[in-house]
């Protein structure tokens, strides 16, 4: 903005600087998840919804969710990806495609929502996951799983 119209624009420095460390908060949250119910972050299994950084998209070219998996999977996480819209080949070499299946949700140490694809079945996220970081308020309220 300051080239542009030759002046700082203090609101635009301010959104930039929270998404470029949102991935950091992500990461910090899972592991902080993670800790608190005494599950180290090294062995954890962790399903991640969505890829892409828009809804219903699967453009991941500019997205910045890749990388706090990336920083997941260097401690020793295994982290499964579920997206609709990306081709396998599309996927970080980082993590493991899966489909969004009952056993996936069940088979993961915490699962967290950083796309909310119309797609995803979300009732079925909430009857069958056991702990839920929500990036996006997607998944519906369930007495047995721990928001976080």
């Amino acid at each position: 903005m300051k080239q542009t119209i030759g002046a700082n624009f203090r609101f635009a420095e301010l959104a930039n600087d929270v998404n470029d460390h949102m991935p950091d908060y992500v990461s910090q949250r899972v592991t902080m998840a993670l800790n608190r119910d005494a599950k180290a972050v090294n062995g954890s299994r962790v399903l991640v919804l969505g890829l892409a950084c828009k809804r219903n998209s699967g453009d991941v070219r500019a997205s910045p969710v890749p990388v706090p998996y990336d920083r997941l999977v260097a401690l020793g996480a295994d982290v499964h990806a579920a997206n609709p819209y990306v081709a396998e080949e599309q996927f970080p070499l980082s993590v493991v495609p899966a489909a969004l299946t009952r056993a996936e949700l069940r088979a993961a140490d915490l699962v967290v929502v950083t796309t909310d694809h119309d797609a995803f079945g979300w009732k079925l996220v909430a009857a069958s996951a056991w702990r839920v970081l929500d990036t996006r308020h997607r998944v519906p309220t369930a007495d047995h799983v721990k928001y976080l």
